[in-house]
């Protein structure tokens, strides 16, 4: 069993102690500029919501947020510094980026803007994006390739070095910047299911990984080790990159809300046939329950798919019917506070180095933290 060492460090007067191994997504669901579309905080959060999560969550000692951003009114860059603006010690992830959406130099000046801005406590997440959701808004998804240049040119950026390139992110002869952050470069992690070829790419050229939200700990346990495999055939200690495990989290939650955030969203996820069946290969899954979800009359009727034409408290009772709550259970943590920290230990003691609220807000698991910092555990007993 895995123990954290150090596990919290002091926080000021209104500040409870920061959790090392703990932290939160931000907005991991719907956005939109208009509250009252949403009647509950896990239905949907507005931008400037979304800021004021961050600031809750350094209040109650999460030790990052991380963004997902969607191309509309959810751009990491904006709320992040929104958040950085309002707070001294949280940490500020983009989880993710695609590179395939930005210029080389602006992901580069993301990263050292942030930096000069608030200090040394942004990370850049980058990923690869989902083929389907590009489709007719003229962006590739991004090459495996395209992502180690991403992070090296990013690096040599930030070192104010000269870059000439042709290759899918783009073509010069002599990028640069003139001007960066003259303090520790931000860390770059990357997001992925970390199979054989990503976790090749995460050992030459990331600090860190984000897997994917609602994967089992034994999934978790496979990618941390093919991680460390990979890192081992390139002489590179298995211990320089850092896992976090994204976990959707309902704790003392009413069983609409729990199952919506839960079962609703994994709904959402196995509906599309490539990412779906990827998800359900590395859970074990029986593909033709997922099969038979998808077959699911709400679904096959829906001029879009599910999630662009319903919300997922909607898909609970249809297709969601389909769905075993023991894959729910297994992937997430839903019940009371002691339950959820019981399921999250499970992920830390599947290799995570770190596991992260999903779905919910860092208000929702305010207790939750608070018990995974007094957990036998997090004492080292």
């Amino acid at each position: 069993m895995r123990t954290m060492v150090d596990n919290t460090t002091g926080g000021g007067p209104d500040l409870a102690p920061v959790t090392s191994d703990f932290s939160a997504y931000i907005i991991a669901g719907a956005v939109s500029s208009d509250p009252s579309k949403f009647e509950r905080d896990t239905e949907g959060r507005t931008p400037a919501q979304g800021i004021q999560d961050g600031v809750d969550a350094e209040r109650l000692g999460f030790r990052r947020v991380f963004i997902s951003e969607r191309w509309d009114l959810k751009e990491a860059d904006v709320i992040l510094a929104g958040i950085g603006a309002k707070t001294t010690r949280l940490e500020l992830v983009t989880g993710i980026i695609v590179p395939t959406t930005r210029h080389p130099w602006m992901v580069a000046a993301l990263g050292a803007t942030m930096q000069s801005c608030f200090g040394p406590r942004f990370v850049l997440g980058l990923g690869r994006g989902e083929a389907g959701a590009f489709r007719g808004m003229g962006i590739e998804m991004a090459k495996f390739k395209s992502m180690v240049d991403s992070a090296r040119i990013t690096r040599r950026l930030w070192s104010g070095e000269s870059v000439s390139y042709d290759g899918q992110l783009g073509t010069f002869d002599a990028l640069q910047s003139h001007e960066t952050y003259h303090g520790p470069r931000p860390p770059i992690w990357i997001a992925g299911f970390c199979h054989e070829k990503g976790a090749a790419v995460a050992a030459e050229a990331f600090d860190g990984v984000i897997l994917p939200p609602m994967i089992t700990p034994d999934a978790t346990a496979a990618a941390v080790a093919r991680i460390r495999q990979a890192c081992e055939r390139i002489d590179r200690d298995p211990r320089s990159i850092r896992v976090v495990q994204p976990v959707v989290t309902a704790p003392e939650m009413d069983n609409f809300e729990a199952r919506s955030i839960s079962t609703g969203r994994l709904v959402t996820y196995l509906q599309y046939p490539y990412y779906g069946d990827v998800l359900a290969r590395a859970n074990a899954w029986d593909l033709e329950t997922v099969q038979k979800m998808r077959q699911h009359p709400q679904l096959t009727s829906a001029p879009r798919v599910g999630d662009l034409t319903y919300h997922r408290h909607q898909m609970v009772e249809g297709p969601g019917s389909v769905i075993p709550w023991s894959w729910v259970q297994d992937c997430s943590a839903v019940g009371t506070v002691d339950e959820c920290v019981t399921s999250l230990q499970r992920f830390i003691d599947a290799g995570a180095d770190e596991v992260t609220t999903y779905g919910s807000t860092p208000r929702q698991n305010g207790a939750l933290i608070e018990a995974w910092r007094k957990r036998p555990e997090a004492r080292g007993e």
